[in-house]
């Protein structure tokens, strides 16, 4: 490992190109995707637009945005979150792409449908009923909502890739595919909300289809080269010890299909970076998810926080944390990518003080931060 002082070696080691497909990027950090609320009717504004365009002029590789509803009457929860589909949407986030380019950056949208998350009545589409593979809620004995038909999951991987299709059209640098934390492709993926007895239910690889159709639809629709990113995750929100995979092997069944479809990246959620996913090795979630499909890797969280992610999100400060035990995992290609969340929504910053080694100027996460859109 390099000896090099903390400040020099962060901006070392950050500072070195990567690619996913046909993308070539600056550097090795990436914007986590952070839910805002501050687009009415679902269209991004020029505020949103100033947002993203500071962390690329800020030296940000690639920015994923917060999450985008696709064009599915079940798909969100707020009239406040964007949409990726609409014109006026569409032409909104076209004019987010162009000022990200305009400052040197790269950026993808998070397509996004939450699924049985959804409460009956909410907008932006209130009498759009809460579907799921079984119309099971987290944590739930009964179904409360919608289980899914073949109709509806036929216009539920449609809109996925409509939406990655306005996406390349409309100038974007690939899409990523939210499939964490819960929401509709991971309630697919997690035994505790599918119960189906059909072809998309039963063991973790059958549990898979309904994403990989999602994947394959999504790549049939974009160029050859156009980056397709899939995040996932073990966890959700509030039952922190899920698993959708308990060893190693069983996660390769879950990836594989879903690599084979035409993942080209995957963003492996965690709660904290550092962590072992697994007894026996000390390779966090996205070490094995590099090492079992040979895709590039995203890592994510609590970078940049002293604790983690959660007491952040419930609007607790935290100090900056040491890097030292990340660069130590890129130096040994343990992933390839590092997504930073609230670091860079407090601070639009922070890329540009690590990659000129002026770590010293970092400022401690403030929740405060939430409230506005700097």
């Amino acid at each position: 490992m390099s000896t090099a002082p903390p400040a020099t070696r962060a901006a070392e080691i950050l500072s070195r190109p990567a690619a996913i497909n046909g993308l070539s990027l600056a550097n090795r950090i990436v914007m986590a995707p952070m839910t805002r609320k501050f687009s009415p009717g679902g269209v991004p504004g020029a505020d949103v637009a100033s947002y993203y365009s500071r962390r690329a002029a800020a030296g940000v590789g690639l920015i994923v945005t917060e999450g985008t509803y696709v064009g599915h009457g079940s798909a969100g929860e707020s009239d406040r979150v964007p949409r990726f589909h609409g014109d006026e949407q569409l032409a909104g986030w076209a004019k987010v792409a162009e000022a990200v380019h305009a400052a040197g950056g790269r950026i993808v949208p998070q397509l996004w449908h939450i699924g049985m998350v959804r409460q009956a009545g909410q907008p932006p589409f209130p009498e759009a009923p809460a579907v799921g593979p079984s119309g099971l809620r987290i944590g739930a004995a009964e179904p409360t909502g919608k289980a899914m038909t073949r109709s509806d999951l036929d216009a539920v991987i449609e809109a996925f890739a409509d939406a990655a299709a306005a996406a390349e059209r409309i100038g974007f640098d690939g899409v990523e595919l939210h499939g964490a934390h819960g929401y509709l492709i991971d309630q697919f993926l997690w035994s505790g909300t599918n119960r189906r007895t059909d072809a998309y239910g039963g063991d973790p690889v059958a549990r898979t289809k309904f994403a990989a159709e999602v994947v394959t639809a999504v790549r049939e629709r974009v160029s050859p080269e156009f980056p397709v990113i899939f995040r996932y995750s073990q966890w959700k929100p509030d039952f922190y010890d899920a698993k959708l995979a308990g060893t190693p092997e069983e996660l390769e069944a879950i990836l594989t299909p879903l690599a084979a479809a035409g993942v080209d990246a995957f963003h492996a959620s965690t709660r904290r970076y550092w962590v072992p996913e697994f007894e026996g090795s000390d390779l966090n979630l996205a070490g094995w998810t590099r090492k079992l499909t040979g895709k590039t890797a995203i890592t994510v969280g609590s970078v940049g926080l002293d604790g983690d992610f959660q007491r952040a999100f419930q609007g607790e400060g935290a100090p900056v944390s040491g890097l030292d035990d990340l660069l130590d995992r890129l130096e040994r290609d343990e992933f390839d990518l590092v997504a930073v969340g609230r670091a860079v929504l407090h601070d639009p910053e922070w890329a540009a003080k690590v990659l000129e080694g002026r770590l010293d100027e970092l400022k401690a996460y403030d929740a405060a931060s939430l409230r506005t859109l700097s």
